[in-house]
């Protein structure tokens, strides 16, 4: 059983964390579920065609038998951009991490809002 364990966390270690993606107006929004880490371990990095987000936390120490342990204690997940997203030198990209969420926004390059009057 013990094993069964240990190779599913390393399954869910490789295929999470869930990813949702989606244009908002001119910005591309990549929402991660992130249940379980701290918003100081998150680490995210913005390449030309990847966002890359890991992430890592201490297993918890327990002091009875463990029968199940499936939530990864790292994830990193590389995620392919489908757009061209428009990051200046000077241009700062910020992420918001609540309630075991974290949510991305990118400005896409070429795209702007137009505002009707």
């Amino acid at each position: 059983m013990h094993e069964i364990g240990v190779r599913s966390k390393d399954v869910y270690e490789m295929i999470l964390p869930a990813v949702d993606m989606f244009e908002d107006g001119s910005d591309l929004v990549i929402i991660l579920d992130m249940a379980g880490f701290e918003k100081e371990s998150i680490k995210t990095r913005l390449s030309e065609n990847f966002l890359t987000v890991s992430a890592k936390r201490e297993k918890i120490e327990k002091d009875g038998m463990t029968y199940w342990e499936q939530r990864p204690l790292s994830i990193r997940k590389k995620i392919p951009l489908p757009v061209k997203v428009s990051v200046g030198e000077d241009e700062e990209i910020k992420a918001k991490y609540d309630n075991g969420v974290l949510t991305v926004r990118l400005p896409m390059k070429g795209v702007g809002k137009v505002t009707v009057e």
